[in-house]
């Protein structure tokens, strides 16, 4: 098995600048938020509001058993995580944005698994929206994993056209 050390660098830089990220502006939230009344920005567009979650995206889980919730947000989400990255820096079939895209997705979930086994939940503390039209509470890291997935999209809708294209021609 050879090694791509351009595309491990790559993915080892991004994976920790998110992590990095996450984790300060998480420590930020802890010190400047927990004890104060959420804060308003742009007309009440962007909130910053400090949220202690159990569970995961959108709370989602939260009322699970401890063992559930350890296996469901906890082993399943880093099993995922170490696959993902293997995947990414081995296989040959990942290209330059893949690893891109990838690295963002494992930084992020990388970050929340930590909070996870260091505190037993994650800080959210992000909202926006208009009026009673709002995003659920986020961080950065889940930031990082929509920018992932942001990436990823138009790839998708690429391959099914060219997929589309070789059917048709």
């Amino acid at each position: 098995m050879k090694i791509n050390w351009r595309r491990t660098a790559l993915v080892v830089i991004i994976v920790l600048i998110n992590i990095g990220c996450d984790q300060a502006t998480k420590q930020l939230a802890r010190d400047q938020l927990m004890s104060v009344e959420p804060l308003s920005y742009l007309g009440d567009f962007f909130r910053l509001s400090y949220v202690e979650n159990k569970g995961a995206f959108l709370s989602l889980g939260a009322g699970l058993s401890e063992q559930l919730r350890y296996w469901a947000l906890l082993i399943l989400p880093l099993g995922l995580l170490v696959g993902l990255l293997l995947y990414t820096l081995f296989s040959t079939n990942v290209n330059r944005w893949q690893a891109i895209a990838f690295s963002f997705i494992i930084g992020g979930g990388i970050s929340n698994v930590y909070d996870r086994i260091l505190y037993g939940q994650v800080v959210d503390f992000m909202n926006m929206g208009v009026g009673s039209l709002r995003t659920g509470i986020f961080n950065f890291a889940d930031v990082s994993i929509m920018i992932g997935l942001g990436i990823m999209l138009p790839m998708i809708f690429k391959k099914e056209e060219e997929e589309k294209d070789k059917t048709s021609g």
